[in-house]
């Protein structure tokens, strides 16, 4: 199922980003593997990923311009004969869409989940600050004061 997002595009302004986020999600939703994403405190995050079968080898993550890559193949280097073939070890590719300030802290396989760790940074100059109001240090401004 396709959805159209283009009714919103007409009636918003600012949130072309957000929109395309939502219109390439749409267009990628898979279902292998799955995954969740959990906030661990306030500024850390953590993606984890069903990856039974797979091994440390057959794993890749990348960030490459922004966006989480990982990805999955496995090598089998032998035909086996499976009776019922339930594991699926499907080569895979799955991508997340970082916000700004948010960096990969690292990966651990642990009991068949891949966990990957993000924390958000947000630098000094971009941390919200609290504006006095009427503050007695400030002078009128330059055009007023020769206005008068």
């Amino acid at each position: 199922m396709r959805l159209d997002f283009a009714p919103l595009f007409r009636s918003t302004v600012g949130y072309d980003r957000l929109l395309d986020l939502l219109d390439s999600a749409s267009e990628t939703a898979q279902g292998y593997p799955p995954y969740n994403i959990e906030r661990t405190d306030e500024n850390r995050y953590r993606i984890s990923v069903a990856v039974a079968g797979f091994g440390e080898k057959d794993l890749t993550v990348e960030v490459r311009d922004g966006v989480l890559h990982v990805t999955g193949k496995r090598e089998e280097n032998e035909k086996s004969s499976y009776l019922h073939h339930g594991i699926a070890g499907r080569a895979f590719e799955r991508r997340f869409q970082l916000a700004e300030h948010v960096e990969v802290k690292g990966a651990r396989l642990e009991n068949g989940l891949l966990h990957i760790e993000l924390e958000r940074i947000v630098p000094e100059e971009k941390k919200p600050r609290r504006i006095t109001i009427n503050a007695p240090d400030l002078k009128t401004i330059e055009g007023q004061a020769k206005a008068a």
